[in-house]
């Protein structure tokens, strides 16, 4: 089943439980797709550009949370973190730190990674490899870590 047509299924289904959170986040994904397909581009939406648009509007989330939490904003950090909690149903489960070193250190002996200079041809790996199971920031740390 297509992300798209796992999203109007949901989206009917939110609209009978009357669930704003639910509505607010998967009209975010629907108008994303929208606009993807419509972007003149002329490229079909595939489940790699699909995973890769629903981590794009986590992000951009977790960035408002940021600072509403920093403002003292609670009411509209409350609003982020519940869009936040619907939009990772739609992507792959998240790997931990502990599941992530060994996948890593595995890219790092393939690419004869020695040092910090070797770690753009490591993250460019990694991040293809692991696109939608963990986000850039988390891999970016533990490469960092296993070569330094």
């Amino acid at each position: 089943m297509s992300l798209e047509s796992r999203i109007m299924t949901d989206l009917k289904e939110a609209m009978k439980a009357k669930d704003q959170a639910a509505l607010r986040s998967i009209r975010a994904i629907k108008a994303a797709i929208l606009l993807t397909k419509t972007d003149g581009s002329g490229k079909e939406l595939d489940e790699a550009g699909e995973i890769k648009l629903v981590q794009k509007l986590v992000k951009q989330r977790q960035d408002s949370l940021d600072i509403f939490e920093k403002q003292g904003r609670e009411d509209l950090a409350t609003k982020e973190r519940e869009e936040i909690e619907v939009l990772q149903r739609y992507l792959p489960k998240q790997l931990s730190v502990e599941e992530l070193k060994p996948i890593i250190q595995d890219i790092i002996s393939k690419t004869g990674a020695a040092g910090m200079k070797d770690m753009g041809k490591v993250m460019g790996m990694a991040s293809s490899q692991l696109a939608g199971q963990a986000d850039g920031k988390t891999i970016s740390g533990i490469v960092k870590e296993l070569l330094s």
